[in-house]
């Protein structure tokens, strides 16, 4: 530790992450920050041209609402979430979201992001609400806006392979962050006004389906690692949803988006049997109440109709690629010249689907001899990931727009500045805010550009720089580059690094926490199913896990980046885990399932189940929020969207 070069960077607005939302962030607080003569400094553990979870690209914007060509409102977007998310949503924070990213997606194109557009000039729509895009590049042009917003305005600095671990406290007041360099024996802190944290999900609390070489190819990036989660858990914050983990049904093995082929392609799911599963399972939707009957189908919902199979002995289960392509093409069969040339199109755009956003899964096409047109390819649930921009909902408890409040919503929803946590200065978005799903990547930049400008309106309103006490700082330095020191205390006891009776490196243990995750809290291997017992269990495992973690050993940077990755899902899972714990149903079969409580309970459990853990006693805190709505006629139509 005496090596390290301490670096204190003071700030008015820190934004932690490199993702979209980080990004929304950067541009929109850039632009407010000029004009009140603040300073905006932007803090990612990559590289923001490829961070986040669009870093390898994407193959379509999956959160376009197209209110200026009327087709759908505000209203029916926040429908169609809360219908998704089983009744479990923030309409308010849907609302604020779905009004402004339209905007966001017409930057993207202005700062030229090729969107797919028909001979008449229209967007190109994979469903009701996404837009094809040509999108490995996707990242990289909002990561060049973000960047010339922030250095070329001359308010914003930007530090990359910084590792930030968590959060500065001035009494109830986020103060900043501390980190660490990837690269150079550097302890930063930040200290700021106020902080803004879009640090991404958490992937690897579970183990994977597709473990050893599908190690580093989840579905979402494997680099997130919960540290949203556990920076918000650490200042105190209110969380939300940390019970509702997403689990992607991906073609197998590497992953692939499945989104472009039933929405687009417009292809059907069979088991080996040939049946399908949608169709021959229909009567199962009615035991879920009205979610069952809406449309589309919840995403959990289709899940699970598709693992009732899988159990029954009529796996595996088939995207019907051949039948789709086919079915598209034949309608060009009585011109022979169109029909060849709209077979090769197919070919052309079933291929990009994976070459924009997976490109292992052409990589596992072409090593396994699979050709779309002519054969059909395994789909399999993953493993479930933390994600709150997607089909999953967790993340931090934060305020609503002052706008958007009924009477009935406001003392429960506002807090005097949107985005921001329960924590005072502390705002999220993207990953980072729960109960605001489908954002997406579309939805999370404006989600962090609504959560910049609340950010820099807090700081003009409170324009003092909060106090950290040195002490505090130096024992925080000393906890975070302990696994270095362990390292060097013990390596001379053994004669191979990974074996040594005084430490743990950081793969092993998240081997140990993946496989308590994986047997006790509803993983692959258990099909998603837990129960009471084996949740007390899970929390009994992950507190011998939290007293072995003061064990980590690492040999150098990379290794205490990694270190402390895993420190922070141990913790998203512990969030998790007595949440699951706490709702007393099932409410997202398909997602996770409790066999002791089997059903849905309206009556008791349509509510949010929140947790808090405070840092000065160390205890949780478990509490329900009511589910309220913004739109007066949500209530009379509230279950089937109208």
């Amino acid at each position: 530790m005496a090596n390290f070069e301490k670096v204190t960077v003071e700030t008015d607005l820190l934004i932690l992450g490199g993702g979209m939302a980080a990004c929304g962030a950067a541009v929109e607080a850039a632009y407010w920050a000029k004009q009140n003569g603040l300073k905006v400094t932007l803090v990612d553990k990559a590289a923001v041209d490829r961070s986040g979870a669009v870093a390898m690209g994407l193959s379509a914007i999956n959160q376009y609402v197209g209110l200026r060509d009327g087709a759908n409102t505000v209203k029916d977007y926040v429908d169609y979430v809360r219908n998704d998310l089983m009744g479990i949503t923030r309409e308010d924070l849907v609302a604020d979201i779905a009004r402004h990213v339209d905007s966001t997606v017409h930057l993207y194109e202005k700062w030229g992001l090729p969107i797919w557009k028909d001979e008449k000039g229209q967007y190109v729509h994979e469903g009701r609400w996404q837009l094809m895009i040509n999108g490995e590049s996707y990242k990289v042009v909002v990561a060049e806006a973000a960047k010339n917003a922030l250095l070329q305005s001359g308010v914003g600095q930007i530090f990359e392979r910084v590792f930030i671990v968590g959060p500065l406290m001035d009494g109830d007041r986020c103060a900043g962050a501390v980190g660490f360099s990837v690269r150079e024996n550097k302890f930063y802190v930040f200290k700021a006004k106020a902080t803004l944290v879009a640090m991404g999900g958490a992937v690897h609390v579970f183990k994977p389906r597709s473990s050893g070489e599908g190690m580093g190819r989840a579905w979402y990036p494997p680099w997130n690692s919960g540290s949203s989660a556990y920076f918000t858990l650490k200042a105190g914050a209110e969380m939300t949803c940390q019970e509702v983990r997403f689990i992607p049904v991906r073609f197998k093995d590497a992953y692939g988006p499945v989104g472009a082929w039933f929405l687009l392609f417009k292809s059907r799911a069979t088991n080996a049997m040939g049946g399908e599963y949608m169709v021959e399972r229909k009567a199962e939707l009615d035991n879920w109440g009205p979610y069952g009957r809406v449309k589309p189908i919840p995403a959990n919902l289709r899940n699970y109709l598709g693992m009732l199979d899988v159990m029954d002995g009529k796996g595996p289960i088939f995207m019907r690629t051949e039948e789709a392509m086919q079915k598209i093409a034949d309608k060009y069969k009585d011109d022979e010249k169109a029909y060849k040339k709209k077979a090769k199109e197919l070919e052309s755009e079933a291929w990009e689907d994976f070459l924009d956003m997976t490109i292992s899964q052409a990589l596992l096409w072409a090593a396994t001899n699979v050709q779309p047109e002519v054969r059909s390819s395994e789909i399999a649930a993953a493993e479930p990931y933390f994600i709150g921009s997607h089909s999953g909902a967790s993340g931090a408890w934060v305020s609503g727009p002052e706008d958007l409040q009924t009477d009935e919503t406001k003392d429960e929803y506002f807090w005097g500045y949107a985005s921001m946590s329960t924590v005072k200065g502390l705002f999220c978005a993207g990953d980072a805010s729960g109960a605001s799903s489908h954002k997406f990547s579309s939805g999370s930049h404006a989600e962090g550009r609504a959560a910049a400008k609340s950010a820099i309106r807090f700081i003009v309103e409170n324009n003092t720089m909060p106090t950290v006490d040195d002490a505090t700082i130096c024992a925080l330095q000393g906890e975070i580059l302990k696994p270095l020191d362990t390292y060097e205390k013990f390596k001379g006891t053994s004669t191979t690094p990974d074996v040594n009776p005084n430490y743990i490196l950081p793969r092993m243990f998240m081997f140990r926490l993946q496989k308590i995750m994986d047997e006790y809290a509803g993983g692959v291997t258990s099909q998603f199913t837990t129960n009471e017992s084996q949740l007390n269990r899970a929390l009994e495992l992950l507190a011998f896990l939290k007293e072995d973690s003061g064990n980590l050993a690492a040999l150098n940077l990379h290794d205490l980046m990694r270190c402390w990755e895993n420190i922070h899902r141990m913790w998203q899972a512990e969030a998790h885990v007595r949440t699951v714990l706490f709702r007393q149903e099932t409410r997202w079969p398909g997602y996770y399932f409790r066999a002791d409580k089997p059903k849905l309970d309206e009556q008791n459990w349509r509510v949010f189940a929140n947790c808090k853990f405070n840092p000065g006693t160390g205890e949780w805190k478990m509490l329900t929020r009511p589910v309220l709505h913004i739109f007066p006629q949500a209530k009379e139509h509230e279950l089937l969207g109208g």
